[in-house]
């Protein structure tokens, strides 16, 4: 089995979720890459099992400028068969609170992905206890496939 973790990372916010988030992943065995969002194009999640998709939500419940053209992208992708999951940091001070995730998940499934797991979402920046949420995130995500 094989995984991927492509992320869109401001303030480091997410980056972090994304690295417990690998580090849970690589606890079980499986083997892992991890990209950010721009080096990385979207027929590149066609060659992995599992897929974890990050970002954090920008203005109004939008996803960030960085993550655009990798959505679109999506567009020309199928990813039956897959297992995809969504995470990313977020702020409550604003209506849609971690609107990126849901959109992400949203478009997996619409390109035939199975979503084993709810969204994770993070105020702001995680905390110790917050790191071994993701990392057990992790740990689950490899577990829903099977491993």
């Amino acid at each position: 089995m094989s995984f991927l973790i492509v992320y869109a990372s401001m303030s480091g916010n997410t980056q972090e979720m994304a690295e417990a988030i690998a580090e849970g992943i690589r606890s079980t065995g499986a083997t892992l890459v991890i990209k950010e969002v721009m080096d990385v194009s979207a027929q590149e999640l066609e060659s992995y099992d599992g897929i974890a998709l990050g970002a954090y939500t920008w203005g109004d419940g939008e996803l960030p400028d960085e993550c655009l053209d990798f959505y679109e992208e999506m567009n020309d992708i199928d990813l039956s068969g897959k297992k995809v999951i969504a995470f990313g940091s977020c702020d409550s001070n604003y209506e849609h609170v971690g609107a990126a995730v849901n959109i992400l998940l949203e478009k997996a499934r619409e390109r035939g992905a199975e979503t084993p797991l709810e969204g994770l979402k993070i105020e702001l920046t995680p905390n110790a206890k917050e790191i071994e949420k993701c990392k057990a995130f992790g740990v689950s995500f490899v577990e829903s496939l099977g491993v």
